[in-house]
């Protein structure tokens, strides 16, 4: 049946059926990878009877890429021109900052305490080449207020790494106003948007962001081994990644082995060639969030997650996600003594979930309906040892 909790905005029954695995899962797992529906198998078989048929099909294969740039670009309100097709989220920065270079003050590169190791990792990494590396600290509640943000970000800024919701906890930062304070400090901003695209807004636009990057196998429903990155139209011509490849050419059939000459646009970003694969996987899930609202589904997870964070709460679970509507993403992260242990008790009542820094992660999807939140808490209570 329908959820009670709220008026759905498109038939969540409906939806389910084109998930397999929930007639016998309760799949809470979309933050670590989206399951998997009917129209990406059918991807995947339609790529495998294509080589079978034909072996190298570039045409149609370049066709899948530009059909995953061009709903990447509908979906984050961008420009086709802005996005980059690349390996995964990690690709994507690795290629940015391979094209910043330290300029006179500019040396600081402003990372969140929120980011996803990868993330982090990749901007340190970028200190023997002169960047200095600050951090942005939590405060005692877990979140970081943009003031926090105002103490660090200063005139020797370059760029501000955020992630938009926290992979460990599932708080939201308010993106847009820390996006106005690093324009107004002078730094560029880079949004790591891949715990919520898919399942909530990203317009690249109101948000004000320079670049973003995410990946295409967590609320994006597609697989791993694909992400993108968006960099904003008047910024890509200005930067020139030094990680790079055919497929960061401006022209893809020079072949030319004594020049570098990237393309004006967002492909510049690019590499070597694209996971073709994955593009068709990429492609057919994207269609399934284009095609039921990515507002939609936002109104029914944020429905969902306040109704399964208030059945918590009144259990007695003590939560590390913020209640605020506005300060949390599709997860709702449970405090435990022994998250794996939890996770695994979970699991075997066919309740799929996961755990990051001593929380039990419950990441809600389209897909997701008030029973699967019923199960989620009957599993959590009979555990209350682990709570």
């Amino acid at each position: 049946m329908t959820s009670s909790v709220f008026a759905p905005a498109f038939d969540v029954e409906r939806v389910r059926r084109r998930f397999p695995a929930l007639a016998h899962k309760t799949y809470l797992n979309s933050g670590s990878h989206g399951l998997l529906s009917i129209d990406v198998r059918r991807a995947f078989e339609q790529y495998l009877g294509s080589r079978d048929e034909r072996g190298s099909d570039w045409s149609e294969w370049l066709g899948r890429c530009e059909a995953v740039r061009q709903r990447m670009a509908r979906l984050l309100n961008a420009a086709p021109d802005e996005i980059a097709v690349t390996a995964s989220a990690s690709a994507g920065i690795n290629a940015l900052a391979s094209a910043l270079r330290p300029s006179g003050k500019r040396r600081k590169i402003v990372v969140s305490d929120f980011e996803f190791p990868t993330s982090a990792q990749i901007w340190h990494a970028q200190a023997p080449r002169g960047f200095l590396i600050e951090h942005v600290p939590e405060d005692a509640s877990g979140y970081i207020p943009v003031e926090h943000f105002e103490r660090v970000i200063d005139e020797s800024t370059a760029l501000v790494a955020i992630a938009q919701v926290c992979y460990r906890n599932g708080a939201m930062l308010d993106v847009a106003r820390i996006a106005r304070l690093a324009h107004e400090r002078g730094a560029l901003l880079l949004l790591d948007c891949y715990q919520v695209v898919g399942a909530g807004s990203v317009d690249v636009r109101a948000l004000g962001v320079d670049f973003a990057v995410g990946g295409m196998m967590k609320y994006l429903l597609g697989t791993s081994g694909i992400g993108f990155l968006y960099a904003r139209a008047e910024l890509g011509p200005t930067l020139t990644p030094t990680i790079s490849g055919w497929f960061a050419q401006a022209d893809l059939d020079a072949m030319d082995i004594y020049h570098n000459v990237p393309a004006p646009t967002a492909r510049r970003f690019q590499a070597g060639t694209p996971p073709v694969p994955n593009c068709y996987a990429a492609a057919a899930g994207l269609d399934v969030i284009l095609a039921l609202g990515v507002g939609s589904i936002e109104s029914h997870v944020r429905a969902l997650t306040a109704h399964c964070m208030d059945r918590l709460a009144e259990a007695g679970c003590s939560l590390a996600t913020p209640r605020d509507d506005g300060r949390r993403g599709p997860q709702v992260a449970i405090r435990s003594t022994d998250d794996s242990a939890l996770v695994a008790r979970l699991a075997e009542r066919g309740i799929v979930t996961s755990c990051r820094a001593g929380n039990v992660r419950a990441t809600f999807h389209c897909y997701n309906n008030e029973e699967d939140v019923d199960a989620l808490v009957i599993g959590l209570l009979a555990n209350r040892d682990l709570l």
